[in-house]
Formats: structure tokens, sequence, C-alpha cells
């Protein structure tokens, strides 16, 4: 893209100021954010002091109370933004009249050097907040930019990327936010949200497929989809022929994922797991499966290098 054009993209972007009460929304109205505000508030609160942020013995002893300061938070690689209503949280408790202006909403894309948010406040809340703003920005940004990745690798076919449970402790509704801002696909929040029977569970029945099934039938909520771990093409014929909603093909090749939607025929959603890279998800994608989850795009995301830089 030429420089001109690339200007008049930017302009084209509309800069907004993101309320401190209202969770952020992309483009298409889609994306919500899952925490209410006093929720926000009370975990970037707890995150400010675990790093001492009240106490910047740094940053009181070498900035004067009244210097006010203005940074620009930007990207320092291509990617995918998310976190930016916990960035403006750590600020605004710092500095509760701090100016923000907003360049790239969750969800949005960025390049290398291209602004994300302006500040401009007391230099010594910039400055307390910036590890905590980043800290929550480059972990949920990764995520969003890896997931944005498998979405972009596996376009023109029907499969749909989705997460696990795969996530960090106390992290999962971030995480599993950030994997929509990056266009994937939420599968179970928790153990309670859905049935998904694996090899452990079937050890416990002798391997009995149907028994696996029919018990989940029988006790699970009304409507509730019922899906089951197979490894083996025998499995998945048992499986369908015992009803199960979701068939999950475990660490199988794309060859046999193929086999399997043949024989599957439209009787159950096909998912495949196991060992997805960036180099077999198109692979993967194209044996028919319906879905493909991904514990990676959770649990070994690599950070966006973000930067907060002072004027």
């Amino acid at each position: 893209m030429e420089m001109s054009e690339m200007s008049r993209e930017r302009r084209s972007v509309p800069r907004t100021i993101t309320p401190l009460s209202v969770p952020a929304v992309n483009a298409a109205g889609a994306l919500r954010f899952p925490l209410r505000q006093q929720e926000v508030n009370d975990l970037v609160r707890s995150a400010l002091q675990e790093d001492g942020a009240f106490n910047d013995i740094t940053t009181i002893a070498t900035v004067v109370s009244a210097r006010r300061s203005r940074a620009t938070l930007a990207a320092r690689e291509n990617g995918v933004v998310c976190g930016v209503p916990l960035a403006l949280e750590a600020f605004r408790i710092l500095d509760p009249k701090v100016a923000i202006r907003v360049d790239r909403e969750d969800g949005t894309p960025v390049r290398a050097g291209e602004p994300v948010l302006f500040v401009t406040g007391h230099a010594r809340g910039l400055l307390s907040a910036e590890r905590v703003a980043l800290n929550y920005m480059q972990r949920l940004s990764g995520i969003a930019s890896l997931t944005a990745r498998y979405v972009d690798a596996v376009k023109g076919t029907k499969a749909k990327i989705l997460d696990t449970r795969k996530t960090t402790p106390g992290w999962r509704v971030l995480e599993k936010y950030a994997v929509r801002a990056g266009g994937g696909v939420n599968y179970r929040m928790d153990l309670s949200s859905g049935v998904l029977i694996k090899d452990n569970h079937l050890a416990a029945l002798d391997g009995d497929i149907a028994k696996a099934i029919q018990r989940a039938r029988e006790l699970a909520p009304a409507g509730a989809k019922i899906e089951i771990e197979c490894d083996r093409v025998e499995q998945v014929e048992r499986a369908a022929e015992a009803g199960a909603d979701i068939i999950l093909l475990d660490n199988m090749p794309p060859t046999t994922m193929a086999e399997c939607v043949r024989l599957v025929n439209g009787r159950a959603a096909l998912e495949a797991s196991g060992g997805v890279t960036l180099s077999t998800v198109r692979a993967i994608a194209e044996s028919g499966v319906d879905w493909i989850s991904i514990g990676a795009l959770t649990h070994s995301a690599p950070a966006l290098d973000l930067g907060l830089d002072f004027e």
C-alpha cells in the first residue's frame, strides 16, 4: 500500500474516547467486553497494588507532582488490538482526570508504528500505570493476533477456529474474549457449560461409547449437545451410531479426518483437535471438519509488542 493510501486509511478510522463505563465494541457492534465496570476496576486496582503502583518510589523521587506529560501507546509489530478497557482503567485509577484518545478499539488490526491510544495527564500517574496497562494489552493482543492468523489460514473453508479451557487461571473470560477479538469462536467456558466425553471418561466405562453417550443424554440439561472424543475411525462410527451431536477427532491426520467426514455424512458435527499448528491448520480445514480447536491460542500465544512512548 502506498504511503498516501495508508494516510487516508488512518484518517478514515474514527477516533473515539472509550467511556469509562461502556464496554469495548467493535465496528460491527458484536464484540462486548466481558466484565462489568466494577469488575474492571477491582481487577486493575489489584494489579496496580501487586505492582506497587501506589508507592512508585522511583517516580515519586524523580518526577515533581505537578508535571504533566503526553504519551502514545503504539504497536511495534503488526497484530490485533485487545485489552483497551483495562489499559484505560489503569491510567484512570492513577489519574482520574487523564485525557485519553483511542485510535484502535479491541478487535481492530494495527500495523507496526501505528498508535493505539494517546494519554495526557499527570506524569506520575502515567508512569506508574504504564506496566500494568501494557501487561494486560500485550497478553490479550497476543492472543487476538495469533487467533487472527489461524482464522486467516482457514479462509474459504467452512471450518471455524475454536478455543479450549487451556487458559491462565483467573484470566479465562479475558483470554476467551481475546479469542473473539481475533475472529475465533468460544467453546466451553467451563466444565458445567457442556458435555465432552474424553478418553479418561471412556476408560472408566471400559471404552463403552454407547453407554457413555446414553448416560450423558439422561443427565445433561435439556438441549445440551453431547460431544465425545475419538482417536480411531471405528470409534467415530460407534459414536455416530449412538447419536453423538459432536465428535472430536483427536490427533488424526487430515486424510483420516476426511475419511471420518465421509463416514459420518452429516450425522454429527466434527471437531478436529490435537497438535494443530499454523502450518497444518489449512490441510485440516480442507478435510471438511466443522471446527478446529486450538489450545495454543491461549496457552502459548506470544505477547504482542506494544510500547508507551512519552513526548
